[in-house]
């Protein structure tokens, strides 16, 4: 699609061309979206980089420097792609993972690489804050689902706040553009310091742990901005100083729902990727003691919704696998691998995906024939045996999940959509249909730097309308794949599906 920011039409533009950085745990990429209502969106991939955490100091830390140089060689080649294409970009947009943060301190340094939420410092403030306020306030209060690295534990893991502010991730990001200091809602959802209510910090929460009010800085929802890059930064880029960095969900699980194509109100997703994030979309959070006992999460979503959902694992498990036996030398692709996986007959072991022993990276294949063990079962050692084990335990975990939301909020889904990487995992998506006993349809796989860029272009008045308008651009330019259930359910008992060593 050959759209050139700047058509008009009775003083609206009719196009657009938004720049993406949409980064995950493992890998981030900066995307050039173009936007024409009436032809669609369509991404570019201009720069991939890895990601990942490294040892420092004694715990697990992003390399941050080193993201950001990434962040801006990406957009340094968006602009140049867009040029030479005669296209100007009208704003960017930034996602990343939840929970983590930087501290900066008055004059704007970061003062350490920011923690990874896979460091275990957290796990020792969990007593210590729970003592102060119970899970049942917590929950009543901000709806989030619990998991020892929530923002509020290892805020109450660091020795010293004073005279610093935490920028989440994709906020902090944004800072080093534009110089202002704002969070992002959706990603502020995820803290465990934010009402899901009044949609404003739990400042109550704040004064009993004795962090400062202004730990966080004031709030910033989808769509609106946080300001131009500093000129200096735009120079650097090839970009005008006026550019704007717009607020999009920040937490790539917002970005990646807002461009989940459906076509009816009834349905439930599975955000695919590092981690899996299952559930339905709501109008308003469900806050029930039933609710918190089920362990599920109520985070914001574009336009005010309710994403409620729980984690359930994900393809970490399936990529630490691969690393653990590439360095064993074995490199069999990852095709082959699904392929002899889904050869095997149904009903092996399974795992419980959600348990935090599988957090950590290690060897990841002993740990899940441990679990497996500790179960009563037998997993062979050959990776294929390994690979279906991940694959049944995600959709056995998947459908478990789908059954508890829909018991605990009412609701019927009759559809379920995976999107981001796991979309392109045929067999994962035929189990999942095959666990759920209903309809499962695969894609878009970037869904997440869609939903980035399809903020931006409402933003900026390209796009009219809400989350509807916004799915309807995704369904127009996307090929969907729909898997039908063609088995018996898969899901087995609670008993057999036991947490495993911790």
């Amino acid at each position: 699609m050959n759209t050139t920011s700047g058509d008009i039409d009775g003083g609206r533009p009719t196009s657009g061309v938004f720049a993406a950085v949409d980064i995950g745990a493992s890998s981030g990429r900066v995307m050039l979206g173009r936007v024409c209502p009436s032809r669609g969106a369509t991404l570019e991939t201009v720069q991939r980089f890895p990601n990942g955490v490294v040892e420092l100091d004694g715990g697990l830390r992003w390399d941050f420097d080193a993201l950001f140089a990434e962040v801006l060689a990406g957009l340094r080649a968006a602009a140049t792609v867009a040029a030479g294409n005669g296209e100007r970009i009208q704003s960017i947009g930034i996602d990343t993972w939840a929970v983590d943060y930087g501290l900066v301190d008055a004059s704007g340094k970061l003062i350490a690489p920011p923690y990874s939420y896979r460091d275990e410092r957290s796990r020792s403030a969990v007593a210590r804050v729970h003592a102060l306020i119970p899970p049942e306030q917590q929950y009543a209060t901000t709806g989030l689902q619990f998991l020892q690295f929530n923002t509020i534990y290892q805020l109450a893991a660091e020795p010293s706040l004073d005279g610093v502010q935490a920028l989440l991730i994709p906020d902090l990001i944004a800072f080093l553009l534009t110089g202002q200091r704002r969070t992002e809602a959706t990603n502020a959802s995820t803290t465990g310091m934010f009402d899901a209510v009044t949609e404003e910090w739990a400042t109550e929460f704040l004064d009993v742990l004795g962090l400062p009010r202004d730990i966080f800085p004031p709030l910033i929802r989808p769509g609106e901005s946080y300001g131009p890059l500093w000129p200096d930064i735009a120079s650097q880029l090839g970009l005008p100083s006026g550019t704007p960095v717009v607020a999009v969900g920040s937490h790539d699980t917002a970005s990646a729902v807002a461009a989940v194509p459906v076509e009816q109100e009834e349905f439930a997703y599975i955000s695919s990727g590092t981690w899996s994030l299952v559930g339905l979309e709501l109008k308003h959070p469900v806050l029930s003691e039933e609710s918190r006992a089920a362990n599920f999460t109520n985070e914001r979503g574009v336009d005010g919704t309710t994403r409620y959902l729980r984690n359930v694992g994900g393809l970490w498990l399936l990529s630490e696998c691969q690393r653990t036996w590439a360095a064993q030398g074995f490199t069999q692709s990852l095709p082959a691998l699904l392929d002899a996986a889904a050869a095997l007959p149904p009903g092996g072991p399974q795992i419980n995906a959600e348990d935090p022993a599988f957090t950590a990276p290690d060897n990841m294949p002993e740990r899940i024939r441990s679990a497996v063990r500790h179960n009563g079962d037998v997993l062979p050692d050959r990776p294929a045996a390994v690979v279906r084990c991940i694959m049944d335990s995600l959709a056995a975990g998947y459908a478990r999940t789908l059954n508890d939301a829909e018991r605990l909020t009412g609701r019927t889904a009759g559809v379920v959509h995976v999107v981001g990487g796991g979309s392109q995992n045929r067999l994962l998506c035929q189990l999942t249909a095959n666990a759920t006993g209903r309809p499962v349809v695969a894609g878009p796989v970037e869904a997440t730097a869609l939903g980035n860029v399809l903020v931006q272009a409402r933003a900026a008045g390209v796009v009219i309308g809400g989350l509807t308008e916004l799915r309807a651009l995704v369904a127009s330019g996307t090929e969907l794949v729909r898997y039908e259930p063609v088995e018996a359910r898969i899901v087995q008992s609670s008993s057999r599906s036991s947490t495993g060593p911790h």
